[in-house]
């Protein structure tokens, strides 16, 4: 079975995240990623939050996985020489630097295009043109600047980021798109061309409906908040804990175990149209006549004594019962799932989405496979490469350098 990006040679000179989810992604479609990591150190993150001593991080393991690693210092001219090669040789190269250090090393996008003008150069910037794009981002920056830490967190508190890496994944894969879309382009056009992400635009596209929320909150109070009927809105779209936010009441409620289990919680999203069936299922079957209760907008000044009755039930039950319960009902629920129990979830094993892995100086450990399933172009992951693990294959097989050129270079401090 071949893979849907076989063929297409990718030139990954990437660190940290946001660059290297988009590469992985692109590795996992089968294109050969040649990440290019400076002599005697790689990637940064190779020794951050090591939980081995001396061997490569989780943090590493699982953002490179299914690459080739070469070392190589462009900034000696043997170096420059064999970066140059690669650009001719390579569809795409994929950077996420400081603003300005590939420029600085002397290949600005204009020289690239000169060397290979069908060549596709992606970049993950913080910001995009304006006030602060020479400014550098981290995952928790971008999600303030992007929207999501204000709109986020428990009402009348402080903002707050989320766990999820919307920031630097999210815009890793926003990436992935630009990438594959220019890669199209290329097939009729016949030139590459820039492709470029800053972490804010990603994440206020992740933001999109606070957006629309923003927009509504002109024409009067946001009824599915719960500020609503009898708090106060301000100019601007309020925290709002975990209401759903999407017209539907939701809410996270406690079930059975709670006082020792902090992921003992479930959400349940109250849709109107099987709410008789959630009243039936919670024992107040007497809400389905009553004019206070039955319809949805009579519901909105008593959401939170709703989710206090749906909690007198839960409160009874372990939250895998209640999704039991609920789910045949079609009452949208989900229980809080932690990162324990996403591990041993023998389902997320079937389909690829938790994948063990064994590595020659770590041993087996668990990586996150490929969310995005093709039928005809399955995604097999390998480990990460050690540093420098394919630099002699790569120079001489996708370059073309002999044993002596390969070992002039070495003794440059090229590789």
């Amino acid at each position: 079975m071949s893979k849907a990006l076989e063929g297409v040679r990718i030139l990954d000179m990437t660190h940290v995240q946001s660059g290297p989810t988009c590469t992985q992604i692109l590795a996992w479609f089968g294109a050969d990623v040649i990440k290019i990591e400076r002599p005697g150190i790689g990637d940064i993150t190779r020794g951050q939050l090591r939980d081995i001593p001396d061997v490569d991080s989780l943090y590493f393991t699982m953002l490179n996985a299914n690459k080739r690693s070469v070392t190589l210092n462009p900034k000696t001219e043997a170096g420059k020489r064999i970066f140059t090669r690669l650009i001719e040789e390579c569809d795409v190269m994929v950077e996420n630097f400081a603003p300005g250090a590939i420029d600085r090393m002397g290949f600005p996008w204009e020289k690239i295009q000169e060397i290979n003008p069908r060549i596709i150069y992606a970049s993950v910037d913080g910001f995009g043109p304006g006030p602060y794009q020479d400014c550098k981002v981290y995952e928790n920056v971008a999600q303030c600047t992007g929207g999501a830490a204000s709109t986020t967190g428990q009402v009348g508190g402080v903002p707050t980021v989320t766990g999820a890496q919307i920031g630097d994944s999210g815009t890793g894969i926003h990436l992935v798109a630009g990438i594959l879309a220019a890669l199209y382009h290329r097939t009729h056009s016949g030139r590459g061309q820039r492709v470029t992400c800053a972490m804010q635009d990603s994440v206020i596209n992740l933001c999109r409906v606070k957006m629309r929320d923003q927009q509504r909150l002109t024409h009067g109070p946001l009824s599915e908040y719960p500020q609503y009927p009898h708090g106060e809105f301000g100019d601007a779209v309020p925290r709002a804990g975990n209401a759903s936010g999407g017209g539907q009441p939701g809410w996270i409620v406690k079930c059975k175990g709670w006082e020792t289990d902090p992921d003992a919680y479930i959400y349940v999203i109250t849709q109107a149209r099987v709410f008789s069936d959630l009243a039936e299922a919670i024992g107040r079957p007497e809400w389905n006549a009553d004019p206070e209760w039955k319809t949805a907008d009579a519901r909105l000044d008593k959401i939170d004594e709703m989710f206090s009755e749906i909690e007198k039930w839960t409160v009874s039950k372990d939250k895998m019962e209640v999704m039991n319960i609920l789910n045949p009902l079609n009452v949208p629920c989900g229980p809080i799932l932690s990162m324990k129990e996403i591990a041993e979830e023998p389902s997320l094993r079937e389909t690829g989405t938790i994948v063990e892995v064994d590595h020659p100086e770590r041993g087996k450990y668990l990586t996150i496979g490929n969310p995005i399933k093709l039928s005809d172009s399955a995604a097999d992951v390998r480990r990460s490469p050690l540093l420098g693990e394919h630099t002699v294959e790569i120079l001489k097989d996708v370059l073309g350098m002999s044993d002596d050129d390969v070992a002039d270079a070495r003794e440059q401090g090229a590789i």
